[in-house]
């Protein structure tokens, strides 16, 4: 189901014109609104005459999230306040929050993006929606809510935790949706199962996941469990909230809505754009945003960038599944390592639940990674012999994937800590000496 068949099936040449208008219209707006942003722009002998088509992209500034916080909170917001009328932000604990502003027209441009999204997915007015993302500064629970409400379905504004207390409204309010992070859907999956409810009580069929990154063998893993076609949907805060890009029903893939974000993929060692197809990081603009206009934003997430249209009629170039984060990749004995490729080896393996924690330390000055698993019921047994062959399969599957060693420890099911937002994996000890 095309939600907005004029855009979403728009040809590249109509596209790249229509790109080009916008950007030419962002970069004035940056420049004469922005501070900050006219600096960079006259560093480099720019003005917004010098942006004739969308080709130009190139020759703009890229902006970081530590630029959102040297101008905390408001320096970069192109409008003055009486303009705004919602604020979010990030949850700031590794610094000054990143704060981002919102104009009306953003909100409507925003609920039709997420509206877009839900249609993608096969959703329609006739469904009922569980919102499971974080309501209040995070963007994941108000910015499906109002996509919901402006595809004209019900929303249940759950927003995360009280899990026992979730289960039982999806159930008695015949919830057919559910919007969460993937890892707090495989919590859910596990309780919803300890209840001893039928299945058949729950009419959920289909599932939006997102704010992290996760695997193919998670979606399967989450699909098996609670009966739902898993779908993923990406985003971020300083460029918008989730809606940037969404999957389709063929799964290959996910569409950026480019109408209103162009997308660049770069090397993140030299900040050289890099051909479709191959892996890098991810780069976004803002075509139409007014309140916080994002010029080559750099998200930090890796993937690749595929322009060719899809089986389901939409010409919008898709982005693949994020395979890590330039500055969260673990370096292991000079190994790039990212914590996707661990979790896609445990979920390949039926002995073991989705639940793990990865632990990095340095002794005598060499790099060591402890990785905890826990093992399914059914598997975990008391004789050591019998977990050690599991260890053993573990470690060399691991291996034959990372090209290093890691240490395995197998825990009993329900003992590692569950999230009910975004899930924390990897644990960093390594100090320098």
């Amino acid at each position: 189901m095309i939600w907005n068949p004029t855009k979403e099936c728009m040809n590249a040449e109509d596209k790249r014109r229509l790109q080009g208008e916008r950007l030419r219209k962002a970069v004035d707006r940056v420049y004469h609104g922005v501070p900050f942003y006219r600096n960079k722009l006259q560093e480099r002998d720019l003005r917004p005459d010098s942006i004739s088509s969308i080709d130009d992209i190139t020759k703009l500034p890229f902006t970081t999230k530590q630029d959102l916080r040297d101008n905390y909170p408001y320096g970069l917001f192109a409008v003055p306040m009486s303009e705004i009328i919602r604020l979010h932000a990030s949850s700031g604990t590794t610094g000054n929050p990143t704060v981002v502003g919102y104009t009306r027209r953003d909100l409507a441009i925003w609920s039709e993006m997420i509206a877009r999204c839900l249609s993608a997915y096969g959703a329609d007015r006739n469904d009922i929606f569980s919102v499971a993302y974080g309501y209040g500064l995070f963007t994941g629970g108000l910015g499906l809510h109002y996509g919901v409400e402006h595809l004209g379905a019900t929303v249940i504004p759950m927003s995360s935790g009280n899990t026992a207390k979730h289960i039982q409204l999806i159930r008695d309010f015949g919830a057919t949706a559910l919007a969460c992070t993937p890892s707090y859907a495989l919590y859910l999956a596990e309780t919803m199962a300890k209840t001893g409810w039928p299945r058949d009580d729950f009419k959920l069929r289909i599932g939006i996941f997102g704010a992290e990154p996760w695997t193919e063998n998670m979606r399967k893993e989450i699909e098996a469990k609670m009966g739902v076609n898993a779908y993923n949907i990406y985003g971020l805060s300083e460029i918008m909230g989730p809606g940037v890009s969404h999957e389709c029903e063929c799964k290959c893939g996910s569409h950026i809505i480019d109408d209103h974000f162009y997308a660049e993929v770069i090397d993140p060692e030299t900040l050289e754009p890099l051909p479709y197809g191959e892996v890098g990081e991810l780069v976004l603009t803002t075509l139409t945003k007014e309140g916080l206009p994002m010029i080559r934003y750099r998200t930090k997430d890796l993937c690749s960038l595929n322009p060719e249209p899809c089986e389901c009629g939409r010409t919008s170039i898709r982005m693949s599944r994020i395979m890590g984060r330039s500055d969260d990749m673990l370096i292991i004995r000079g190994v790039n390592v990212f914590p996707s490729q661990i979790e896609s080896v445990i979920l390949e393996l039926e002995e073991f639940e989705p639940h793990y924690m990865i632990y990095v330390d340095r002794q005598n000055n060499l790099d060591m990674m402890e990785v905890h698993v826990e093992v399914r019921d059914g598997f975990y047994s008391d004789e050591i012999k019998v977990m050690m062959e599991l260890k053993k399969k573990l470690a060399a599957r691991l291996h034959s994937v990372l090209g290093i060693n890691a240490d395995i420890k197998l825990v009993e099911p329900y003992t590692l800590e569950r999230s009910e937002g975004k899930s924390k994996r990897v644990i960093d000890r390594r100090v320098l000496k």
